[in-house]
């Protein structure tokens, strides 16, 4: 069955004319990459697939259930959004902050137990926060706070990982470690979508492309059909120089 699944959709940015109906297919595997320039709207779509916003028209599906119809509880079990920025609502721990992730499994008013926390401790330590555990999360630099980020959603468990710019903040290694974790939850059968900026990274890490553009209009496919020159310089109104690096393309733009 597949993962999520859009029909008919169209997402919501105001001011701006219907673009093409989303009919999107994610299957659990995946690892789809959303590329296009400033405003055309990627955080958008995102927010809509995770039910945090609604769309103009259409549906999203997840596991053949329609969104608007599931409980926010039953969605937090399913799917886990990775915000590109975030603000702290109240003081608290990298522990404490990872330990979110485990809500949406608990009753009301039941406390975290040792599973939960040997989850989050477990998913820290992945990311590279583990010794951060006791430090508040607003003392932290801001690529702490994208992995301890990406760490709650690791200890939340989900079967559908949606990111916005999951590499923000990070630096080279952190970047590589963060890309190759979220290529794991793949292979081991959940569903990754996320925005990129990155063509490389794109072109790396991704089987499915999908390109936004800024009136709306959309393609996608497999990766090695949309990351063409021809495609991205459109997409990016720049034009580009494509290499192969080992056995993968790699633009470079040209000035």
């Amino acid at each position: 069955m597949s993962a999520l699944t859009t029909e008919l959709l169209v997402i919501d940015i105001p001011g701006r004319a219907d673009g093409r109906a989303l009919d999107l297919d994610l299957q659990p595997g995946q690892v789809w990459g959303v590329l296009g320039p400033n405003g055309a709207g990627k955080t958008t779509l995102l927010h809509t697939l995770a039910g945090l916003r609604a769309p103009r028209s259409g549906q999203v599906r997840i596991s053949g259930q329609p969104l608007a119809q599931m409980r926010r509880r039953a969605v937090a079990q399913q799917l886990g959004l990775i915000f590109q920025e975030r603000q702290d609502g109240f003081p608290a721990t990298v522990l404490e902050t990872a330990l979110i992730g485990r809500h949406p499994y608990l009753s009301p008013w039941r406390m975290e137990g040792a599973e939960e926390f040997q989850r989050a401790n477990e998913a820290l330590a992945a990311l590279d926060v583990g010794h951060l555990k006791d430090r508040l999360v607003s003392t932290l630099s801001g690529g702490e706070r994208q992995r301890v980020a990406i760490a709650t959603v690791l200890t939340q468990a989900p079967d559908i990982w949606l990111a916005d710019e999951p590499t923000n903040h990070l630096d080279l290694h952190h970047q590589s470690a963060v890309m190759a974790l979220l290529n794991r939850q793949a292979q081991s059968g959940r569903t990754v979508f996320m925005c990129l900026h990155d063509l490389n990274m794109a072109a790396r890490w991704c089987d499915h492309v999908l390109l936004l553009y800024p009136d709306g209009e959309a393609c996608w496919g497999p990766a090695a059909e949309m990351l063409v020159p021809e495609a991205l310089e459109a997409l990016f109104n720049q034009p580009l120089a494509m290499a192969t690096v080992n056995g993968a393309p790699v633009f470079v733009p040209i000035v």
